[in-house]
């Protein structure tokens, strides 16, 4: 065997590897998603309850093409899956990249990939359970007198998953604080002089992603501005007992 060989054989490995766990991912992530499809119906009904408490009793949600009845459960199901998947998505990365990494960095990173799953998961249910009852009844309240709310379950979803997912990313913020300070890109006092531009961004991100009312853009502003606090607050610490050590 060549010295050229030698050398391009544990990249082949890694490769190897890796494409190994993306099978098993995608594997365990059909698997999730043949078991839920059954009940996709069930799971749009539960995702689409706080908009429906909010219709008026002789409205309901619309299909107002020929293929979305299918197609809003398919793709809802596909999300649900996913996310449910995530935690082995994220442990087959681990497991990828952990025989690289010093005992120190494994002692930082596998912790930070589970309070990133426990964030995220956070950041959907603070959406579904405490943000989507005050904007859809907001919404549902502005209609014009005469007009009658009526949603299509397309256009539903679209709202409804874009909201998931930049409420999972904004509760992803202690994560990345944390990162920042431990790498030393910045340094928590440094992010602490920062702080009236981080709560007035805050608010600028709230009202880009949500309705026009101060209500709404606080639900999404002031616990940005806490996990900002948060992630400071560990990163500080973090930082100091790495200093220590």
């Amino acid at each position: 065997m060549s010295d050229t060989d030698q050398q391009s054989l544990p990249l082949v490995q890694h490769l190897i590897e890796l494409r190994n766990r993306l099978l098993y991912g995608l594997v365990v992530l059909l698997v999730i998603f043949l078991m839920l499809f059954p009940f996709a119906n069930d799971i749009y009904i539960f995702v689409s309850a706080p908009l429906q408490v909010f219709l008026p009793e002789s409205s309901s949600m619309i299909a107002t093409e020929v293929a979305t009845p299918f197609l809003a459960p398919f793709k809802l199901t596909f999300f649900v899956a996913f996310l449910i998947a995530i935690p082995f998505l994220l442990y087959q990365l681990w497991a990828f990249l952990a025989p690289g990494l010093y005992q120190s960095e494994k002692g930082l990173i596998f912790p930070l990939l589970v309070s990133s799953v426990f964030l995220f998961y956070a950041g959907i249910a603070f959406a579904y359970s405490v943000v989507f009852p005050l904007i859809f009844a907001f919404f549902t309240s502005t209609a014009p007198e005469g007009v009658t709310v009526m949603t299509d379950i397309g256009s539903y979803l679209d709202f409804v998953t874009k909201l998931f997912i930049a409420f999972g990313v904004v509760f992803e913020i202690p994560i990345a604080t944390i990162l920042f300070i431990r790498s030393g890109v910045i340094s928590a006092d440094e992010l602490v002089q920062k702080r009236p531009y981080i709560i007035i961004g805050s608010f600028v991100i709230g009202m880009l992603l949500t309705p026009p009312d101060v209500i709404s853009q606080s639900l999404l502003a002031i616990p940005m501005w806490c996990l900002f606090e948060c992630g400071v607050f560990l990163g500080r610490y973090l930082h100091n007992k790495k200093s220590i050590v």
